[in-house]
């Protein structure tokens, strides 16, 4: 049994090497990460085998951990491929290797059996008595399914204390039963069960009724004006860490291998703070709520509510934006890779690890000729500029945001 009174592990997703190194700097313990062909993300995800190795490898030298995915509800063809992908694991050593599907737990199991294993929320354990079942199994830890209440989290620690659990504290929420939705496959032929969902949840419809004879049939249209009645908010439970904690959750997990350098940094920074000092947690879900794009904020299922919908869009737009990378710090400032764009004299700020936050104006100047810029942009890979600053010590890879309004 994992000792709760221990600081509780802080999981970050990793969609690839860049990102992972994010993640690390802003305080993640763990990530979790997966091949394409095994992982509940197929295309967007950038590790193949030769960087999962090296991530592994960059992970285990900063004495943090990672988690492969190998959760997808598989078919007969990815049994076919299976063997060798996991004996290929078994060399990486990896922290554990998340499963959803009893076949490839079992071949976790014979191929992998120095590797912990951990039950996906795509399992859907939400009672103690699958806990328990799951535990008898070799699992070691459990991803409860987001369905499952505050109430219900302390009572399967108490019927089964000896696994250890996980449970998704921030992100995307799917509005079907964890992730068991049929949408996508049904419209695009993309199987969100195989990690290649095309968020048919998130578009807009047009709901019109037709009489045809005595029948009536509902048709769903995407529509410019439409409503986007499936579109679920987005989980934040920053305010909540404490009691997750107290109920048995040893592990929280952030949802995310498709967003951006930005969004980990600001994310996985406001829950370190908050996991160090949860006294903070009211002013990080404001922080979270103005400085990042999302789709309005809910609690889901942890209070014994039924889950929000967000029918009035797809997201809630932010003053603030993402506008650069720290890619090295001198006498002369910082050098900054330019993401969108940076004007001279905007408010900037700079988000440190442990979400500490510089605020300051733009003073920009070329990093070639030293010469004063009156603004930068982003494209073409990035325009590299030099920031007046020559305060605080910032890291390489930190993140900087603008003010846009």
């Amino acid at each position: 049994m994992k000792n709760i009174d221990k600081r509780p592990e802080l999981i970050a997703p990793a969609g690839n090497l860049a990102k992972m190194r994010t993640a690390f700097l802003y305080g993640a313990d763990a990530v979790y990460l997966g091949l394409p062909d095994f992982s509940l993300r197929v295309r967007i995800n950038d590790f193949n085998k030769k960087t999962l190795a090296e991530g592994i490898k960059l992970a285990h030298s900063l004495g943090k951990r990672v988690y492969v995915t190998a959760n997808i509800l598989a078919h007969e063809k990815h049994i076919r491929k299976l063997s060798d992908h996991l004996r290929y694991l078994a060399k990486l050593k990896p922290d554990a290797i998340v499963v959803s599907d009893p076949g490839v737990l079992s071949l976790v199991q014979k191929y992998c059996p120095k590797v912990e294993i951990h039950l996906s929320t795509q399992a859907n354990c939400t009672n103690g008595a699958a806990a328990k079942f799951w535990y008898r199994q070799g699992v070691k830890r459990i991803i409860l399914g987001r369905e499952v209440i505050l109430r219900e989290i302390a009572e399967i620690h108490a019927f089964c204390p000896q696994v250890e659990l996980e449970y998704f504290v921030h992100g995307a929420m799917c509005m079907a039963y964890s992730g068991r939705c049929f949408l996508s496959a049904e419209f695009l032929g993309r199987s969100g069960n195989l990690g290649d969902c095309a968020q048919p949840c998130r578009w807009q419809y047009d709901v019109s009724l037709k009489a045809a004879g005595h029948e009536e049939e509902f048709d769903l249209v995407s529509e410019k004006h439409g409503s986007y009645l499936l579109n679920s908010k987005d989980l934040c439970l920053i305010e909540y860490l404490a009691k997750l904690k107290a109920a048995g959750v040893s592990s929280y997990k952030i949802e995310g291998r498709a967003k951006s350098a930005y969004y980990l940094a600001t994310v996985v920074g406001a829950y370190r703070l908050a996991i160090d000092n949860p006294k903070q947690g009211k002013y990080l879900f404001q922080e979270l709520q103005e400085k990042l794009v999302h789709r309005g904020y809910t609690t889901g299922f942890l209070l014994n509510k039924k889950g929000e919908q967000n029918i009035a869009g797809a997201n809630l737009t932010s003053v603030w934006e993402f506008c650069g990378e720290v890619v090295e710090q001198s006498k002369k400032g910082l050098l900054v890779r330019v993401h969108n764009s940076i004007y001279s004299g905007e408010p900037l700020e700079i988000i440190l690890p442990g979400y500490d936050i510089i605020k300051l104006s733009a003073n920009l100047a070329d990093y070639q000729t030293g010469q004063p810029l009156a603004e930068a942009h982003g494209g073409g890979g990035g325009q590299k500029v030099i920031l007046d600053y020559t305060g605080k010590t910032v890291p390489p890879l930190a993140v900087l945001r603008r003010r846009i309004k």
